[in-house]
């Protein structure tokens, strides 16, 4: 059903997320300085859970141009009134929900299964052929219970089955940092993800440049060890209802396992057609 016309954004709103916006990319500026990189080769992903489609759209009029959701549901229910930026899917994907991921995201950032990368290869086939989708494969390089992603064993020993498949574009790794009181605690998960990256690189040259990895508690941090990709939601948009506070980026809660509410799972299990 046609949901009429979409209200412009609301001027003060625009203003405010405007100005937060700018002291992050200033942040950003400065990480990427003590590293010797130039600030634009950062994306910064604007995380997007539970922030309503009318303060999304006075997003997007503030400078954001990538929007990160952590559930296909949510998404699906946003995509069609916040128009203009591109969508990054953060969080998992369950099998019985990656058709609809394909549909809506322009990038897919935590694949963490052969099997998954496989069903995606398909869809994507049949939804965009001739247009491979870009993924990030997920890595779990801390070998942490509580979270999804490849081991760095399987992920080297099925890269090359997954840079096979015709219809992915594998663009690069990401991962979750320690979820930890001081962000210096994250510095080593960053670190091994970047030095994997390019152990891989080595003897597989077509997986891309990418990594994804640093969220508002610890993004400074990743970029300092290499990260190209910032996933921020909190510290752009403020605390969500039920947030974890001080310590604890929402960003994180849906691409790690073990911090996400069960009526959160319980949704994401829901059948779907797939």
């Amino acid at each position: 059903m046609d949901a009429g016309p979409i209200p412009p954004p609301d001027p003060a709103d625009v203003a405010g997320l405007a100005a937060v916006r700018a002291a992050i990319l200033a942040r950003i500026a400065g990480a990427c300085a003590r590293a010797g990189r130039a600030p634009g080769s950062v994306m910064l992903v604007a995380v997007s859970k539970t922030v309503p489609a009318d303060r999304l759209r006075a997003a997007v009029a503030a400078g954001h141009d990538v929007l990160g959701e952590n559930r296909v549901q949510e998404a699906a229910a946003k995509v069609p009134l916040v128009p203009g930026p591109r969508w990054h899917l953060v969080g998992p994907l369950q099998a019985n929900k990656a058709r609809r991921a394909v549909e809506l995201f322009d990038v897919l950032e935590a694949v963490d299964s052969v099997e998954l990368a496989r069903r995606i290869d398909r869809i994507s086939a049949e939804i965009r052929p001739g247009r491979p989708l870009p993924v990030l494969l997920e890595v779990n390089v801390d070998a942490d219970p509580g979270k999804a992603g490849f081991g760095p064993a399987s992920v080297a020993e099925a890269l090359p089955a997954l840079l096979a498949l015709a219809n992915l574009e594998v663009r690069g790794l990401m991962t979750i940092g320690r979820l930890a009181a001081a962000p210096e605690e994250a510095r080593g998960t960053f670190r091994r993800l970047r030095a994997l990256a390019g152990r891989l690189r080595a003897s597989n040259p077509d997986l891309g440049p990418e990594l994804s990895m640093g969220m508002s508690d610890d993004f400074e941090v990743a970029i300092e060890e290499g990260a190209t990709i910032v996933r921020v939601g909190r510290a752009l948009f403020g605390e969500r209802p039920g947030a974890p506070g001080p310590g604890r980026d929402p960003a994180a809660e849906a691409a790690h396992p073990a911090a996400r509410p069960g009526c959160d799972q319980a949704a994401e299990a829901a059948p779907a057609a797939g």
